[in-house]
């Protein structure tokens, strides 16, 4: 399989009705990003979603041997809080209710994206590898 055919891209959809702390948290994964430690912040927090707490984001901070006054500055300021709104409204638009849910798409004309399927929920790797087979199918 030629490589570069498939992108995994994030975006923040923090539940607030069932998770009161899930905002925070994101701009948390966010800050810690600004550090280059996102994806090591991201598994943290989803590791520990009972710690999500503003002192257990300072905690986390400090497992990564971030820079806790930048890490908490950028909290404090809600450096990030613009960008998660966004992805919260642009996933509500696109029709998501619940995390995870994925959508998966094929790239046409360079730059636009048609969803081919979107999965919800935890699901077990074959359905992935059946999705993402069928959708590599597409590309052109």
């Amino acid at each position: 399989m030629k490589a570069g055919k498939l992108r995994y891209i994030v975006r923040d959809f923090p539940l607030e009705a069932i998770h009161p702390q899930a905002f925070k948290a994101s701009e948390g994964a966010r800050c810690a990003g600004d550090q280059g430690k996102y994806w090591e912040m991201h598994l943290l927090l989803f590791g520990n979603q009972q710690a999500l707490g503003a002192a257990d984001l300072s905690k986390h901070a400090g497992t990564l041997g971030l820079d806790l006054g930048k890490f908490q500055d950028c909290l404090d300021k809600g450096t990030h809080a613009v960008e998660v709104r966004r992805d919260l409204a642009d996933g509500q638009k696109a029709g998501v209710r619940g995390t995870p849910t994925f959508f998966l798409g094929v790239i046409e004309d360079n730059s636009k994206i048609r969803v081919v399927q979107v999965i919800t929920g935890a699901q077990p790797l074959a359905a992935f590898k059946a999705a993402i087979d069928a959708a590599l199918a597409q590309v052109k």
